[in-house]
């Protein structure tokens, strides 16, 4: 009969995507990916520039302390004088104890603990922001802090080759590291103004940090730096 006759392969509508729609969708992926690595790049290339600024900022609180009072801060033999409640140092040229000592109760005998009351004389002059002798945190929840060759009263040269006043910063990254390393000084964590120690804990002592002959960019390392002042 007229009219009858079907054709069920014309019928069928085709289904599935063509090369080009594929070709539309891979190429929105590429966009999506790429946005996303160039984002996660520019918060790693901010965070450089934050850790070298603490560096550089409290390089520039503590020479700007030693112009204003003649002292170095923690070791100021004047602080108790100067401000109320306030603990001196002893005035003998070296802040004593360590980076990361422990600065929620520091001992209040004359020449101990500097480097917690460090942190209290450059913030009672305005130098630092905050209140008391507790150390900041870097980007990386690392402990900022200076002490003067291995931390002892008579400080030998510390383990990464630092005798003299120095501000470390801990638990930077492996890539970060690097970079800062490279814009602050020559590269190599055994040579220079800058020192670099592997980490095998968070907040190491410098001399119980691990020493390394290059950088290792694995993705995991952490490291200690330290900056001479």
């Amino acid at each position: 009969m007229k009219g009858t006759s079907k054709h069920p392969a014309a019928a069928r509508r085709q289904s599935g995507f063509t090369l080009v729609e594929i070709a539309i969708v891979l190429v929105i992926i590429g966009l999506l990916l790429g946005g996303i690595l160039k984002g996660q790049e520019m918060i790693t290339q901010a965070k450089i520039k934050n850790a070298i600024s603490d560096f550089t900022g409290i390089s520039a609180a503590y020479y700007g302390y030693q112009d204003r009072y003649r002292a170095l801060p923690g070791d100021d033999p004047g602080a108790n004088a100067r401000w109320t409640g306030a603990q001196q140092g002893n005035g003998n040229g070296i802040v004593s104890a360590t980076y990361n000592a422990s600065c929620s109760s520091p001992s209040t005998t004359v020449g101990s603990d500097e480097s917690c009351y460090w942190w209290d004389h450059l913030r009672r002059a305005g130098f630092v922001s905050g209140a008391g002798t507790l150390q900041p945190f870097n980007a990386f929840t690392g402990l900022m802090g200076v002490q003067t060759g291995d931390g002892a009263a008579t400080p030998a040269a510390a383990a990464n080759g630092i005798s003299n006043l120095m501000m470390c910063s801990a638990n930077i990254p492996d890539k970060v590291a690097i970079a800062m390393d490279t814009q602050m000084d020559d590269g190599n964590p055994t040579t220079g103004t800058v020192r670099g120690q592997q980490q095998a804990a968070p907040n190491p002592a410098v001399a119980t940090a691990t020493a390394v002959s290059s950088y290792q960019e694995t993705g995991t390392n952490n490291y200690l730096l330290c900056k001479s002042l």
